[in-house]
């Protein structure tokens, strides 16, 4: 545990140090906006609170996100998509994301603040939401709130890897 909570301290200061310098980051396109995101730390954030938020999903058959949602979103949509989903995230997701351990809190918050700084950050953008966006995201919201709140939080962070994974493929190196 120790050791984990190191790694995670040291994480933290890297993407500190990455926010406050230059750094390897992904411009994310969507539609005609674009935002800066370090994902490789976001992926290693994640690789920290990973095993044991998929180990506490005892939902095992229900599915929040997956890739095919994310792929199946329309032209145009991007945009729209993205700031439901990290609204989600940080507005319903890392709020009610518990562990009993302090390294795995850090990281979850490490998540969360690097979310908020995305949503911060497309706030200049002009996303137009369809109808078919609104249903999938509601969709989604609608099966987290068929579960208990710590479990529904907790299968979310579980699959962040998918959303981590999908916003990889919609940036381009800087």
């Amino acid at each position: 545990m120790l050791l984990s909570s190191s790694v995670c301290a040291v994480l933290l200061l890297l993407l500190l140090g990455f926010l406050n310098g230059p750094a390897e980051s992904r411009t994310l396109h969507m539609d005609g906006c674009s935002a800066n995101v370090h994902l490789h730390e976001l992926h290693q954030y994640f690789s920290e609170i990973k095993s044991v938020a998929i180990s506490a999903d005892g939902e095992i058959g229900v599915k929040l996100l997956d890739a095919s949602l994310m792929k199946n979103v329309q032209e145009g949509q991007t945009c729209c998509f993205v700031r439901l989903l990290l609204r989600f995230y940080v507005e319903r997701v890392f709020g009610n994301y518990e562990s009993s351990q302090p390294s795995q809190q850090r990281c979850s918050s490490a998540l969360a603040n690097a979310f908020v700084s995305i949503r911060r950050e497309m706030h200049k953008c002009h996303c137009h939401c369809g109808e078919e966006t609104q249903r999938t995201i509601d969709s989604v919201l609608a099966n987290f709130d068929k579960l208990q709140i710590q479990q529904a939080a907790q299968k979310a962070v579980g699959e962040l890897g998918t959303v981590l994974d999908w916003l990889e493929g919609l940036g381009s190196k800087t």
